[in-house]
């Protein structure tokens, strides 16, 4: 009988979202020893845009010495956002997102990880329209972000109760929507839109 490989995650928290009670909870649920699951999960907290750069400097020595299969990064934007503001500011901010968007690209490349960056949107008015009319929504970053991910996902509430999963671009994917709900064990779809 073979060995199981384990893999590891990354997870980059710019906002302090990351949640072990919760990881502890999804564990439980699935009889997964809680030990097993935090020995996999190297963690860390980014305090700002250049230490949210030199952090991919560890990510790559992780992905050296141990078996990283994912990186998260939650939320990829809002500090280039908070030191950055106005349009005077707009060249910088992404001139650095850029940069710390292709450093992550090597990264993921180099070693086959997969990459998950979690983002902000605004309301757009994009029409010149009244608000009221068209209300749009725009994910922060731009087009920087834009071409750099393969995959784009909205997720936002529904109901009190459930929330909705729509792939709106991808290259490997058709665009669709699902129903989900979070829940104890992580989540569950419950109504499939096809």
């Amino acid at each position: 009988m073979g060995t199981r490989k384990i893999f590891k995650i990354i997870y980059i928290d710019t906002e302090g979202n990351f949640s072990p009670r919760r990881i502890i909870q999804i564990a439980e649920s699935y009889n997964i020893h809680i030990d097993t699951v935090f020995e996999n999960i190297f963690y860390a907290k980014a305090y700002n845009t250049e230490h949210q750069n030199r952090l991919l400097v560890s990510c790559a020595t992780l992905a050296v010495y141990s078996n990283i299969k994912v990186i998260i990064v939650d939320s990829c934007t809002i500090l280039y956002r908070t030191e950055f503001s106005g349009r005077g500011e707009l060249y910088a901010r992404q001139n650095l997102l850029g940069k710390f968007l292709r450093n992550l690209y090597r990264i993921a490349n180099e070693f086959n990880i997969g990459v998950v960056l979690t983002n902000q949107v605004v309301a757009a008015n994009l029409e010149g329209l009244n608000n009221i009319i068209s209300l749009n929504s725009k994910a922060i970053g731009g087009n920087i972000m834009a071409h750099i991910t393969n995959t784009r996902i909205l997720l936002k509430k529904s109901s009190a109760n459930s929330r909705v999963f729509k792939i709106i671009s991808s290259s490997t994917l058709a665009e669709k929507e699902t129903k989900f709900i979070i829940n104890d064990r992580g989540f569950d779809v419950f109504q499939d839109f096809s």
